[in-house]
């Protein structure tokens, strides 16, 4: 009879489990994110009732499993509310309710579509929540017990352990290094095709390319109109990318090795390491393992290691400095960690100046004893030491591209392209390069209000892609009041990284989830830990049960939907040249590439060697005839290519004429359709 009652256990377990996983992959095929450079939304309701799409096929899903889910709520509800009414007090659920529901969706430029999509999306993922929680509810008391067992060996708190324990990198964290390695070097492979897609990536790469070369900037394009790039700052004998050089040095050393798109997965993995060192000298060896456990089903994490932005190592730098600055806090070998905590807090600074300034007020204070015990005098000076003799380095940096050692290359781009002022921190009129996704011109309080709903909105969504949402735990935690001990450095940082990026006008952007407040993601994530230990407390195993259930729904759904639906071919950009080079041997040639400046341009123009008269293709925008008949000019003993971008073909690069002698065609004076300016 036990046998059967099991098996029947399992069977509820599995069919809650089911429909859970049809309902998120429902709920996101829901929701309008693809490849554009938006937001992502749920479909309006006048889309999801055209029966010439396949919105009313998806309600209609919806509906039965909402059905379903109510009719077991209905049973189990008594126990449910007897669990939350008798350990929570009524306001502090209504908190936690009010965040879940107003992160639940992002604020839309038209009021009216935020509040018919608030509602939906909220009721979207009460559904769900309520699915996966029957889920946890119906597994069997026995096999929970042993299953309870399993896990309380692997994730128990363990206050007893030596100091050599603690200081050890177990084989649970070394295991989750492999697997973020693997899985972001994998996505990176098939669905990132090893090519940039966002514009900062493009001149990353080039950046990265001639540091490899020991240049610190490039002799001139002959035709600079025909090479534009963003981000590219262009002078009469050199031109260069002003980005900070921090990012671009490490990448350097993937150019030299030929695997510059493994970078950034081998950084994930070792952040990986870092943050279970780090969760072992604030917490235990069970949060810590809790804690890496969930950054390798983070799509927040393991998509950002994907790609080849500057956060996963800016992440590196920061973990690296709170590491060494723990250790310096022991007192054995003080000086020499407190040394490499402040190389690693101006690291930070030279990959990203203004996170640069939060580490560095953040490691600062706790040298001196704010949250816990003070280095001595020798260490903190060791501390600046470091912090000084790394940092310094950029000065003659910027006094080589831009003729002084306080003026950053980046400023000088923006006020030289756009107007003084455009890029600086603070508020007024003048700040903001005009980008459609600024929420209004200039900077005010309006837009720091936007900027913030977009991001925690992004955070709840990409931090771990639950279909319940991602800061449940979070809120939970806070409202509870809950929070001890290093939870407090842990919000500390959540607000010190949110109060910086007040003074800067833009959000970040709908690119790679909340990046510019990706310094966030292992509070968040030791946050959660914290919520999930301390409603575990209070309701028993089963919330780790459902803990567990959201993440295989994440890696069964989330990542499969967002490498497919957004990221293979993210805005357009392919890397379909390298493979029309080989095809068609384009040899040393020039090939003209028509379209737009981004995306069109800008995929063909990180294949350009970096000495533009390198017998290699050479790869130009075809911009309009005078640059055109300039650039033939330029290169007037070569063949020549004419090859359509995406914005032209709809689809991939398409060679539509070549090879040509570039003089016949100077000649003839019939160059055909040119690209768009």
């Amino acid at each position: 009879m036990r046998t059967e009652i099991r098996h029947s256990g399992y069977i509820r377990f599995a069919a809650w489990l089911a429909l859970a996983l049809a309902g998120q992959a429902v709920a996101l095929q829901m929701i309008d994110a693809g490849q554009a450079v938006r937001y992502q939304h749920y479909r309006p309701p006048s889309r999801l009732l055209d029966y010439s799409t396949s919105g009313p096929w998806l309600l209609a899903f919806l509906a039965p499993q909402t059905a379903l889910v109510l009719a077991g709520m209905r049973a189990r509800w008594p126990s449910i509310r007897a669990g939350f009414g008798g350990n929570f007090k009524i306001w502090r659920i209504a908190g936690v309710a009010l965040v879940f529901f107003m992160t639940s969706a992002t604020v839309s430029r038209d009021a009216r579509l935020y509040l018919m999509e608030l509602p939906l999306a909220a009721f979207v993922q009460i559904v769900n929540l309520m699915n996966v929680l029957l889920a946890a509810l119906a597994l069997p008391e026995d096999v929970l017990a042993r299953w309870s067992e399993r896990l309380e060996r692997v994730f128990a708190r363990d206050g007893n352990e030596g100091e050599k324990t603690r200081r050890r990198v177990d084989s649970f964290a070394l295991l989750a290094a492999v697997w973020v390695t693997a899985f972001a070097a994998t996505l990176n492979y098939f669905s990132y095709e090893r090519h940039p897609h966002i514009p900062d990536e493009v001149v990353y790469l080039l950046h990265a390319r001639y540091l490899a070369e020991g240049m610190l900037t490039m002799p001139a394009p002959p035709v600079p109109e025909a090479f534009d790039i963003d981000l590219m700052n262009y002078e009469a004998d050199r031109w260069f990318c002003p980005v900070p050089p921090g990012w671009p040095a490490a990448l350097a050393l993937g150019v030299l090795f030929g695997a510059a798109w493994l970078v950034n997965p081998a950084l994930a993995g070792l952040n990986v390491l870092l943050a279970y060192i780090l969760m072992r000298e604030l917490y235990d060896r069970g949060a810590a393992r809790l804690t890496v456990l969930l950054l390798c089903v983070s799509p927040w994490h393991v998509l950002m290691a994907m790609n080849f932005m500057p956060h996963t190592f800016t992440l590196t730098c920061a973990l690296g400095a709170a590491v060494a600055v723990a250790q310096a806090r022991r007192g054995k070998w003080a000086g020499g960690w407190a040394l490499l905590g402040g190389v690693a807090t101006a690291m930070v600074g030279l990959i990203r100046p203004l996170e640069g300034l939060v580490v560095a007020v953040l490691t600062g204070l706790w040298i001196v004893g704010v949250g816990g015990r003070r280095l001595k005098i020798s260490g903190i000076a060791a501390f600046v030491l470091g912090l000084v003799a790394v940092g310094a380095a950029v000065m003659p940096y910027n006094k080589l591209l831009t003729g002084s050692p306080t003026k950053f290359p980046i400023m000088a781009y923006t006020d030289k392209y756009y107007g003084p002022k455009t890029n600086a921190l603070g508020f007024g009129p003048e700040r903001g390069l005009g980008w459609p996704l600024d929420p209004y011109p200039g900077h005010g309080w309006r837009d720091v209000l936007v900027n913030s709903n977009l991001n925690i909105t992004s955070i709840n969504f990409e931090l771990f892609g639950w279909s319940a949402g991602s800061i449940l735990f979070i809120a939970l935690l806070i409202f509870a009041r809950a929070a001890r001990g290093s939870d407090h450095l842990m919000l500390a940082t959540i607000a010190a990284v949110f109060t910086a990026h007040i003074f800067y006008w833009f959000s970040g952007g709908p690119d790679f989830g909340a990046r510019y407040w990706y310094l966030m993601i292992i509070p968040c994530v030791a946050l959660t830990v914290q919520g999930v230990r301390f409603l575990e407390e209070k309701l028993g195993q089963r919330v780790i049960i459902f803990v567990l259930s959201l993440c295989a729904l994440t890696l069964v759904n989330y990542f499969p939907w967002r490498a497919i639906d957004k990221y293979h071919h993210y805005l357009r950009m392919r890397p379909d040249v390298r493979y029309l080079a080989r095809e068609n041997n384009f040899g040393k040639s020039l090939v003209l590439i028509r379209g737009e400046r981004f995306p069109d341009y800008a995929s063909a123009a990180i294949y350009n060697p970096l000495d533009l008269q390198a017998g290699a293709p050479v790869y130009a925008w075809d911009r309009n005839p005078e640059v055109r008949a300039r650039t033939l000019n330029a290169y007037a003993d070569r063949s020549v290519w004419i090859v359509e971008g995406p914005s032209i073909t709809g689809d991939g690069f398409k060679v539509v004429t070549g090879p040509l002698p570039a003089r016949e065609l100077l000649a003839r004076g019939d160059y055909g359709t040119n690209g768009k300016n």
